[in-house]
């Protein structure tokens, strides 16, 4: 059925704005004015989704966009009115009338139409793959063929928020850093680019051999001062030509060979992808999804192709017989601690549980490793500062200490 955009005027002359599902323009128009308002502008709506870009993801399109903790609240919401007895099709309308995006009100209307014309819940949040990904459109299957819909609901709700949770505080860390970088890299452009050619000026006048640290200042000085644009463009294709050839099936392979062996960062990346792959199978597993086919979901959220070969392989030993523990236990990218708790889970019978103590675990560790090294990045760009201004100091001081050389 088809939505449709209105805005009215109430009885008391107020503008109102809102959606409503009907078969025609004329049925919409008729129904506005059974609800007392006077329609004064009409128009169908379309929401149409794309390819998935993470679990809760922004609605791509034009129009009013779609924010992640939206989605969340409406989970949660729609679990608490489904865990109260109330059917689903009011429960979506009691939705669609709290909500106050219109881009968000029209999906929910669409889908609440798809249900109430005999579709199932997955089948209505397949059709806006954008904004509710595999995982959660799984999950609700899941809870719809357990009749646990309000349970799976409320974990997705809990899922979404603890993740975004973490890339909020983890986004909070890095503003600070990255402003004292930008300022950084901005007092030093003017600092090369127009201080110093003032200072150097007064040693071209003289026949004197100048140091080559003083010769590398000017050059540099002189490069950023003609040609900075030409620095910039290079610096911008350097950029776009490496996310480029990232996102080929080569770059990509390298790029994530590289993430797992790099000392420094292989540690963060692994504990990363540990923490991601057993808090989402666990997520899945809770919900009575079956277990291949919660590793066919989690391989495209580890982020990391080398690892989704490997899910790919484990779930081929899984359909041998082998168990999972087994399959991951002498590979060097799924730590011995998380090996040992899914063996744990496999012999209690509770691997779900087992995956989610690991999860908090991992999560704990990643938040703390980022938080420690986001604090590091503040004393290395002091130290990185001084170090480019005492190289600045000295090329213009070493000249000056040489002419007072020569005059004595």
């Amino acid at each position: 059925m088809p939505v449709y955009e209105f805005t009215a005027l109430t009885s008391t002359g107020k503008k109102l704005k809102g959606v409503v599902d009907a078969d025609s323009l004329t049925a919409a128009r008729q129904k506005i004015r059974g609800q007392g308002h006077f329609p004064i502008e009409l128009k169908e709506a379309s929401a149409k989704g794309g390819p998935p870009v993470s679990l809760f993801s922004r609605q791509l399109r034009f129009g009013q966009a779609i924010k992640q903790q939206e989605v969340h609240v409406a989970t949660r919401q729609l679990a608490t009115l489904l865990g109260a007895g109330i059917p689903l099709v009011p429960a979506l309308n009691g939705l669609i009338e709290q909500t106050g995006n219109r881009s968000f009100k029209t999906v929910l209307a669409q889908i609440k139409d798809a249900v109430n014309e005999g579709d199932s819940l997955t089948n209505a949040l397949a059709n806006h793959p954008r904004l509710f990904s595999k995982i959660y459109i799984n999950m609700v299957r899941a809870g719809e063929a357990s009749g646990s819909l309000d349970v799976v609901l409320e974990r997705l709700a809990e899922f979404g928020e603890n993740q975004q949770a973490i890339r909020s505080r983890i986004k909070a860390a890095l503003l600070y850093p990255l402003f004292m970088a930008i300022v950084g890299i901005v007092v030093l452009f003017l600092l090369i680019t127009f201080i110093v050619p003032s200072i150097t000026s007064v040693f071209e006048g003289t026949q004197q051999a100048l140091p080559t640290p003083t010769i590398l200042l000017i050059g540099i000085s002189t490069v950023l001062k003609e040609f900075w644009w030409l620095v910039l463009a290079a610096t911008l294709g350097a950029i776009v030509g490496s996310r480029w050839y990232i996102t080929t099936p080569a770059g990509r392979r390298r790029w994530d060979r590289f993430k797992l062996s790099a000392p420094g960062i292989s540690d963060l990346s692994i504990k990363t992808a540990s923490a991601r792959f057993s808090r989402t199978l666990a997520s899945l597993l809770q919900s009575g999804v079956t277990l291949i086919t919660a590793l066919q979901i989690v391989k495209n959220i580890v982020d990391n192709v080398l690892l989704a070969d490997l899910i790919n392989e484990a779930c081929d030993a899984l359909e041998k017989g082998a168990s999972l523990s087994q399959f991951f236990r002498n590979n060097e990218w799924f730590p011995p601690m998380l090996v040992q708790m899914m063996a744990v889970g496999e012999q209690s019978g509770a691997l779900d549980r087992m995956l989610a103590k690991a999860a908090d675990s991992y999560e704990r560790e990643v938040e703390t490793k980022i938080m420690a090294l986001t604090s590091m990045i503040e004393p290395v760009m002091i130290l990185t500062m001084g170090v480019v201004v005492s190289f600045i100091v000295v090329s213009i001081l070493l000249p000056i200490f040489e002419m007072n050389q020569l005059i004595r």
